[in-house]
């Protein structure tokens, strides 16, 4: 039933291949992000329905990071009126994904269909925000409003109005009655210019009749056979690569952030707390600062005398 110190990487299994099929009409993506979604609930504590939510995101920000060349990389904010708020995924195109959802500890009752009401957790109001980074001047950045709250319709939706590229999107994830995440995974295809008509036909009944993504993994299939239900065998990979959790965050980079603070505000975070803590969202990794490790960051955010 859907119900739905830090090490820098999992390993665990989960892949994105990327491919085209018949002829190049049409360009594939597919992943399975069971540990990824795995680790992301073991960090932050979600609930089914939360997990369920922040894991079909992941999956999607791992297909659209793969889109990417080089060091480019993208962010993700769902922000619907529903109970968990934010939902923010950031991904890359080397395959490195973090997330986390404004409230973890959400879980609704099962949808009239009997699955986790990911709907009802995001909200059906609202607008999801891409926000690419290109290396260019200014992010490329791309809007929608939320049209249905599954995500996976409102991916579909993103793509064929911000991107101006028709897709369809495929999310889901399996997570066990004690919460545990047991399968999790997603595909994308995407229609390439002057696709024909009855291409367009076949390709809308297969995926009509085609399983729930959570259901295939379930039953062994790879990210490249979950393709082949969609396309059939006229299916060609041209790569793959393992999909990992990691988090930029390190305690060099928190002291830079609390030098930035200025001499002012450490001056007086010393006087009245005597000690700082911070955490990332993104992780939940706490880093912890006493009085004389601020002091040394006070004496580096002091302006050098010129020479």
């Amino acid at each position: 039933m859907e119900t739905t110190g830090q090490p820098e990487t999992i390993e665990a299994g989960d892949v994105l291949v990327r491919g085209t099929a018949w002829g190049g009409k049409i360009r594939v993506f597919a992943v399975r992000t069971t540990a990824l979604v795995a680790e992301l609930q073991r960090r932050h504590g979600t609930f089914p329905t939360a997990t369920a939510a922040l894991g079909r995101t992941a999956a999607a920000g791992a297909m659209m990071g793969a889109m990417l060349k080089g060091e480019e990389k993208l962010t993700i904010q769902v922000k619907g009126d529903g109970p968990i708020g934010q939902i923010v995924v950031d991904a890359n195109a080397k395959g490195e994904v973090r997330g986390y959802v404004d409230h973890p500890q959400v879980h609704l009752a099962s949808n009239p269909q009997g699955k986790l009401d990911v709907a009802g957790a995001v909200g059906r109001s609202g607008h999801i925000h891409v926000i690419k980074d290109l290396g260019l001047k200014e992010p490329y950045r791309g809007s929608i409003p939320i049209i249905s709250g599954e995500l996976g319709e409102d991916f579909t939706y993103y793509f064929s109005s911000s991107e101006q590229t028709p897709s369809a999107v495929g999310l889901g994830v399996l997570v066990d009655t004690d919460g545990t995440v047991l399968q999790s995974g997603g595909f994308i295809v995407q229609l390439m210019p002057g696709m024909a008509d009855e291409d367009i036909t076949r390709l809308e009944r297969a995926l009509a009749a085609m399983p729930p993504v959570t259901a295939l993994l379930d039953q062994g299939e790879t990210p490249e056979g979950i393709l082949g239900f969609v396309v059939g065998d006229d299916l060609q990979i041209h790569d793959e690569m393992p999909i990992v959790f990691k988090c930029k965050c390190t305690r060099d980079r928190v002291e830079q952030t609390l030098i930035s603070l200025g001499e002012s505000e450490l001056k007086q975070l010393i006087e009245e707390e005597g000690k700082a803590q911070v955490e990332c969202h993104f992780c939940n990794e706490t880093y912890t600062f006493d009085r004389p490790h601020l002091e040394n960051l006070l004496d580096q955010a002091k302006p050098k005398p010129i020479q």
